[in-house]
């Protein structure tokens, strides 16, 4: 396949200001994406955005490339992602675009496309995408530029339809539920399909200011909603990252419940009332221990690259319906088309009212193995992977865990980072040998890339 030159495994992504992260690009990219996805007469193409301050600079940009290719735009102003891929399928839209870096600070921007069945963009488009990104920028005849509206009730569609995803009677009264936001795309979401469905809702993260995006708050930072459900006395607690994608919760002791904790509840409580669809869909992050757990009730589970992408393509080639990353990326293919965090919650407390069981009871059967996990921040992935010196140390890594664990060493798609993971059933020793290859990267000496 040809080499991307701008998108990434999850969109095009950087900090703001710098390569293509700037507004010089986001018009060019504006003009191209419409060129490619707006072929038809009266096309047009949702966006919506996170919290951060520079999406609205990187609204107007798209906008303005858009409208010049001839295609109509439909605004939504902020809106989770997971939303924004839902309104593009009701709206019967083109195609539909986040602007958002997810879980990364304000500072870092992004873009991420959606097809109008409101799932990722194959790769050929994206690469029919960046060869019109290489063409001078035309514009239409006045008479056949788009026009921009916006979409005054979008918010309140989207809590809807999260809301539908669990039956229609069944709700949440009783329910202690502390809920973070990450002072991002949620903030407006969140709060209203909870509450709305019963639970007593105690809001923290819900006062973006353009800058506090995912600083101290949300998935990323849990120990904020594990310090208020213990405060609060509260049943549970879901955090969401910053563009509202991925979840993680905590338990009624401040126990966190990661991705895997989340996928295994859900995956039992269908396979109960055999309504889990073939095999369940992991990483080669997900815990050695869930894929265990899986295999003594009686479930397939199937590994693929880390990416919730390529979660959602083994799910498509299979006909299956489940799958998720430790990370939060829960896909419920049978709710939505791609990774949802509101609605990944929403199946896990479904499932703690239909059993009557708190969240650690839940997640019971399922008993991690020891794993650790080191980022190193790196200037040159490529050239830190292919050293002899990484590549003799991970070999040595592996002799020590041996049969009992494994290691996992692979570069960020998203940041310029190395990611080390080790798991085991020796904690200590697992520690060790994480940490040793981590020092070992961060001993290299790496040249600045051009």
């Amino acid at each position: 396949m040809t080499e991307r030159k701008y998108f990434g495994t999850d969109g095009i992504r950087g900090r703001v200001g710098q390569g293509p992260v700037n507004p010089e690009f986001m018009l060019k990219l504006g003009w191209a994406a419409g060129r490619v996805l707006g072929k038809q007469a009266g096309a047009k193409v949702v966006i919506g955005k996170d919290t951060r301050i520079s999406g609205y600079m990187f609204e107007s940009a798209l906008e303005a490339g858009l409208v010049a290719a001839g295609v109509n735009i439909y605004l939504l102003g902020p809106m989770p992602t997971p939303g924004i891929a839902y309104l593009t399928r009701t709206l019967h839209a083109q195609a539909g675009i986040v602007i958002s870096a997810s879980h990364n600070p304000y500072y870092d921007n992004g873009i991420k496309f959606f097809s109008a069945e409101g799932k990722k963009l194959p790769d050929a488009v994206e690469l029919e995408i960046e060869r019109e990104l290489e063409l001078a920028l035309n514009t239409v005849d006045s008479q056949h530029l788009g026009k921009a509206y916006r979409v005054e009730d979008a918010a309140g569609r989207y809590v809807e339809f999260c809301k539908g995803t669990i039956p229609w009677d069944l709700t949440f009264p009783g329910l202690k539920l502390v809920v973070d936001c990450a002072n991002g795309a949620t903030y407006h979401i969140a709060p209203h399909v909870f509450s709305e469905l019963g639970a007593q809702v105690t809001v923290i993260g819900d006062k973006p200011d353009g800058l506090n995006i995912n600083q101290g708050v949300g998935s990323t930072h849990i120990e904020t909603l594990r310090k208020q459900v213990l405060e609060s006395g509260a049943d549970a607690g879901v955090a969401l990252d910053g563009d509202g994608d991925r979840c993680i919760m905590a338990d009624a002791e401040g126990g966190v419940l990661d991705g895997d904790d989340m996928l295994y509840i859900i995956a039992r409580g269908r396979h109960a009332k055999g309504k889990l669809r073939g095999s369940v869909v992991g990483t080669l992050m997900s815990n050695l221990g869930l894929e265990q757990a899986f295999a003594r009730e009686g479930m397939g589970f199937a590994r693929t690259r880390v990416g919730d992408r390529y979660v959602l393509e083994k799910l498509e080639a299979e006909g299956w319906t489940l799958g998720g990353e430790s990370s939060g990326h829960i896909i419920c293919l049978d709710r939505t088309t791609t990774g949802d965090g509101v609605v990944s919650a929403l199946q896990v407390l479904a499932q703690m009212q239909l059993e009557g069981k708190s969240l650690a009871e839940l997640r019971a059967g399922f008993t991690k193995y020891p794993q650790e996990l080191v980022n190193v921040r790196v200037s040159d992935q490529h050239a830190v992977m292919a050293s002899p010196e990484v590549q003799a140390a991970l070999r040595q890594a592996e002799h020590e865990l041996g049969d009992a664990g494994r290691i996992l060493l692979r570069p960020s798609g998203t940041e310029p980072l190395i990611r080390v993971m080790a798991e085991g059933a020796d904690g200590r020793l697992v520690k060790a040998v994480c940490h040793g290859l981590a020092a070992v990267i961060e001993g290299l000496d790496q040249p600045a890339t051009a």
